[in-house]
């Protein structure tokens, strides 16, 4: 009997069209969950309109469903780890998909919150569930782009609601831009049929014939017997739990991840809410403010790419305190009165620094986590985001209520991406330290 190592087939062998259809399936289902996200940035305007809501109000209209997302990674991560990723994200896709369509159907802001708040209930399981299935199946070495390319499905997302939004708005009025919820739902018995179960779930779970059908595809030179054994690395560790994520010498590092992503993600919901609204009463055109949401999303997904590029080569702990000091200095330019083209640029590089790096803090966790409490892990560090998340749009509504200057309104947006870089300086010193040490204690 043979004992063989799942996670050393995955690092070894090249990466096949098995581990390549992963990736461009939970990037199907980020594209969906990207959309879901960004939708409310381009229907605010109108729903102020109609509904007669003040900033404040609508600001709190659009903390609903980031409440849900909350909830949703609290609950649906940790869930995971005890069912199993791929029902996690079944049961995830379906709650959002159903709910955003539903929300189409409201009549009033109280409807529209409690179908939102649903929604993201769906949002916030998907996506941890989602990073932490890629992780798996990326082998180290290539861990940072693969989960960046599939990652670059939200801002694919977020592009497609700008673009719909510019089509489909000024036509037909908001609803529309619930009902399309109804197409992806199609896929879901492709996603059930196709998407792999976590093979350190099935091993976990002692369901050997179906791990080694999986093994097959990722290392399909090698022939297994009835008396091999498939084993993963990181299947052995304590249970799933909160104080599992401050041990082990990860206290200071998960704190500061949980900062980072309290900060980023209040950044990308406050930007992807607003900035529509504050560039038409800056006197742009319907057309140009929603495509600011556009090129906010385009510079999104080039950010998650490249980010996961450099992150293979240099640290995936450097390259975020670097993208979140040129968000702090873009974030703060976008409020100078900058002509058109350098205004586009300035919301591109702040979507690259902001949304771009809000997927590689998800790529950060995961591999600061072993398997056993990864969706665990992912699912807290998104959780708290969430609460960052509920802020921001909040707290961009009483701002705006203000009436500062468009200067001034921006220079304060900049500030939670300086708290980041800091937190993220002190976090990849942390894990320098601690790489050294356990490389010395090896020697």
């Amino acid at each position: 009997m043979r004992a063989i190592d799942v996670s050393e087939a995955i690092d070894n062998n090249p990466v096949g069209r098995f581990q390549w259809t992963v990736v461009g399936l939970c990037a199907l289902l980020l594209i969906v969950d990207g959309y879901d996200v960004f939708i409310a940035g381009t229907v605010l305007p109108t729903l102020m309109a109609e509904w007669q809501l003040s900033k404040p109000e609508a600001g709190a209209l659009q903390a609903w469903a980031l409440f849900g997302m909350m909830f949703g990674a609290l609950i649906f991560g940790p869930l995971a780890d005890k069912i199993g990723r791929k029902k996690g994200i079944a049961i995830s896709f379906m709650l959002f998909t159903i709910a955003t369509l539903s929300t189409g159907f409201a009549s009033t802001p109280t409807e529209f919150k409690i179908f939102r708040f649903i929604a993201g209930l769906g949002c916030g399981g998907l996506m941890p569930n989602a990073v932490a299935l890629m992780n798996e199946y990326a082998p180290r070495r290539l861990r940072g782009t693969m989960v960046a390319l599939m990652f670059s499905g939200y801002s694919v997302g977020g592009m497609v609601a700008a673009a719909l939004g510019i089509g489909l708005i000024p036509h037909f009025g908001w609803q529309p831009m619930f009902y399309i919820a109804a197409v992806p739902l199609l896929m879901l018995p492709v996603i059930l049929w196709k998407l792999p179960e976590s093979l350190g779930f099935l091993i976990r779970q002692d369901r050997q014939e179906q791990a080694k059908r999986i093994y097959a595809k990722i290392a399909p030179s090698v022939h297994l017997s009835a008396n091999d054994k498939l084993t993963f690395t990181e299947t052995t560790g304590a249970a799933a739990s909160i104080a599992e994520l401050f041990r082990h010498q990860r206290a200071l590092r998960t704190a500061m991840l949980w900062v980072a992503f309290f900060c980023c993600l209040l950044l990308v919901y406050l930007l992807s809410s607003w900035l529509p609204k504050v560039l038409q009463e800056a006197g742009y055109a319907e057309r140009a403010s929603l495509l600011s949401l556009f090129s906010l999303n385009f510079g999104g997904m080039a950010g998650a790419i490249a980010g996961g590029w450099l992150g293979d080569r240099f640290g995936l702990p450097k390259v975020v305190v670097g993208f979140f000091a040129a968000a702090a200095v873009s974030i703060a330019l976008i409020g100078f009165n900058l002509p058109a083209g350098m205004l586009f640029m300035m919301v591109f590089i702040a979507g690259a620094t902001t949304i771009g790096t809000q997927i590689l803090l998800y790529a950060s966790v995961a591999q600061l986590y072993n398997l056993s409490v990864r969706s665990t892990g992912l699912g807290w560090a998104s959780g708290v985001g969430r609460i960052g998340a509920i802020v921001g749009p909040t707290l961009g509504g009483l701002l705006l209520a203000k009436e500062f200057p468009l200067q001034q309104n921006f220079l304060i947006f900049a500030i939670p991406a300086v708290i980041s870089a800091a937190a993220m300086l002190v976090f990849a010193v942390s894990n320098a330290r601690r790489v050294s040490a356990v490389s010395l204690a090896a020697a």
